[in-house]
This record gives structure tokens, sequence and C-alpha cells, in this order.
């Protein structure tokens, strides 16, 4: 049986996950389960039975690339004890991309997460492009949020069909687009990408949201995301060997995320493949 992996959670620096977390609540109207600290995410893997929980950091800033990236790097070389692994990060406007891909690339880092909509540049920029390029060349994946984002409305640098363009401009490249291939464009998603090799995580995509009790009133539609019988055929139309269990912890509770996965119908050996098997296999 392979563990348990969550291949898409957010931990912050402990200085910095107090304010982090207020401002992205406050900018998305929604409840976060943990405090987005490396205790607060080992916490809630004891709580919820994952064993090991893919950190995404995103740089918001080319200037804290280096530093985000010598941070995944320290929690990698702990992660036997502490059950937590990092990806390394990259902004598009960073001058030397092309060395600090190399080095992280070097020091084991197996992949990058990447934010259009934070990093204020569409993803089939050619900034982006010669970074994924260079993911390509390097054997690096690399990790898009895709889609649309809850904190920035209508902000579309990272819609599936930008995502496609970018993919063939770059060539050769492990791409996994979170959020079920397209936060709230699934059609979409499915339409161009479940014919190719571009895999998906299951993040923030299944039941509905938790609302900010003192946030905006939302309509039951805007509350709704995937149903479990559209979620299981998105499945089936990807592939279980092509998707990934994620959370986006700490906005979405952990044991429920986890509960609401197996509670799907899906044979045993889906449920393995999707719950840890891929990871496994994508990080060895």
């Amino acid at each position: 049986m392979s563990r348990v992996v969550d291949f898409h959670t957010h931990a912050f620096p402990d200085r910095i996950a107090p304010a982090a977390v207020r401002s992205l609540a406050s900018r998305s109207h929604t409840v976060p389960f943990a405090d987005a600290t490396e205790d607060g995410l080992r916490q809630s893997m004891t709580r919820s039975g994952i064993d090991l929980s893919v950190i995404l950091p995103v740089a918001t800033k080319p200037e804290q690339v280096v530093a985000i990236n010598d941070s995944a790097l320290r929690i990698n070389g702990r992660t036997s004890d502490t059950g937590l692994l990092s990806l390394g990060c990259m902004h598009p406007d960073l001058q030397g991309w092309h060395a600090e891909l190399g080095r992280i690339a070097a020091a084991g880092i197996r992949g990058v997460k990447l934010h259009p909509v934070y990093q204020g540049a569409d993803i089939d920029d050619p900034r982006f492009v010669r970074i994924l390029a260079r993911c390509g060349e390097l054997g690096l994946f690399a990790v898009l949020h895709a889609g649309w984002d809850i904190g920035y409305p209508g902000a579309a640098q990272a819609l599936p069909g930008k995502i496609l363009r970018a993919l063939r401009q770059a060539g050769p490249v492990r791409l996994i687009l979170a959020h079920m291939g397209g936060w709230r464009c699934w059609d979409e998603a499915e339409d161009l990408f479940a014919g190719t090799d571009v895999m998906i995580d299951t993040a923030f995509s299944l039941g509905r949201l938790t609302p900010d009790p003192d946030g905006p009133a939302r309509s039951e539609e805007e509350l709704t995301l995937l149903t479990p019988e559209r979620f299981v055929r998105m499945i089936r139309s990807f592939g279980a060997d092509r998707v990934l269990f994620g959370t986006d912890s700490p906005w979405a509770d952990q044991a429920a995320a986890l509960a609401e996965l197996r509670a799907l119908d899906l044979t045993a050996a889906e449920r393995e493949a999707i719950l840890g098997g891929n990871a496994e296999r994508l990080l060895a």
C-alpha cells in the first residue's frame, strides 16, 4: 500500500504565516483550516492520516526566489523526520532564472510551482514559456495554478487555452495542472488535456466551498464545486494514473478532503494510484 501523499499544500515561515493567511483569507473570503506553518501542517497531517505533504511555494516577487528555494532545500533535508517535501519556485522576471533552475535541479528538487495569477503574467508569455522549456531540459516538472482564482476574480492568466499554447511552444515538459486542470474551467480543461500526458491534482475542486461567515453572501452556484459524479467522470477521462490527490491546505481540511476522495465510487486500484502511487512515482 502506498503512502498517502497530499501533493498540493502551502506553508510559510513562522514569521510571515499569520499575515499571509490573513491577507489571502481576506481576499478570497474563505476560512483557513490550519495556520499555514510547517508545524501546523504536520499537526493537520497527523489528524488526517496523511504521510507526506508536498509544499508548493510561490514567489510573488523575483527577489524572493533564491531564499524560497533555499528554504525548500532545508525542508527537504529533513523530509524523513517531518513528512514534508517542498518543490522549488520560479518567477518570470528573475534575471538569473536559467542558472537558478539548474541549481535547484542539481540539488535534487524535483519540480517547481508557477502561479501566473499571483505573478502577474500570462502563462503563454515568453518569460514563462522559456521557464517551462528549461524545466523540460532539466527533467523538472512544473505545477501550475490552472483556471480562475477565487481571490482574483476575472484574472485570466492561467486559463486552459493559454496553458495549451504555452505547452505547444515550450516543447516536452511534465505539467501538473492544479484544481482538476483548471478551477471552474473544468469542461475546457477536460476537452483540451484529457487526451494528452498532462497530469492534474484534485485540490479545492470537489464538493462545496466553506465561505467566511463574515464575508459577502454567495449564491449556491458560487459555493458549489464539482459533484462526486462529475469528479469521477473527469478522473476516468484523464485516467487515474494521471491524477494526484491534493487539498490546498490550509484552504481545505485535509481530513475532510481525504474522506471525500475515499468515498468516491472508484476502484481500489484507482484510489491507491490517486492517493499516493502516482505521487511516489513522480517524486522518485
